[in-house]
């Protein structure tokens, strides 16, 4: 008995100098609203809309380059199978959650019925598209996922500090 509340007393101690080493300060009110107007949220309406707006462009760029309209359908498909589920995460994640449990279970939620969508969708591509090119299909896929990664790097109005 006597060692357990030495082990006890030697966990708390340890604790307490981790604590005290550690390097963590909370942000004041001020410097949270100094934090907020350096660093904007960013708009998920906006990432979709660039998506589609991409996913235009690939389109385009694939009747263009091949002067085959079943190649720019195929490349807009791809294009759409990821803005529509995305669109739709977006909608589902836009509503409050009380408890961060539920966020959670909101998140996973909505993150399944985009990955389902996304693959009912390519299970549709045949039927859907005339013509199908699944090299243009997946070319304009993963170029409208790729927005993501654009979106994050060249966000407007994040300022560093010097």
């Amino acid at each position: 008995m006597a060692q357990a509340s030495s082990n006890d007393k030697k966990i708390a101690s340890e604790t307490e100098s981790e604590v005290e080493d550690s390097d963590f300060k909370p942000l004041t009110a001020q410097e949270a609203r100094e934090w907020r107007s350096r660093h904007p949220a960013l708009s998920v309406w906006r990432i979709v809309w660039g998506q589609a707006a991409v996913g235009a462009v690939v389109a385009l760029l694939a009747w263009w380059l091949t002067g085959r309209l079943s190649v720019a359908w195929s490349a807009g498909y791809g294009a759409l199978s990821v803005v529509v589920p995305a669109a739709l995460f977006a909608r589902g994640m836009a509503r409050r959650r009380s408890t961060a449990g539920a966020a959670m279970v909101g998140l996973l939620g909505w993150e399944l019925v985009k990955i389902a969508l996304t693959v009912a969708m390519l299970a549709a591509a045949p039927r859907v598209v005339p013509g199908l090119s699944w090299l243009a299909l997946l070319v304009g896929m993963v170029v409208t996922m790729k927005t993501y990664w654009i979106a994050l790097l060249a966000r407007p109005g994040v300022r560093r500090t010097d």
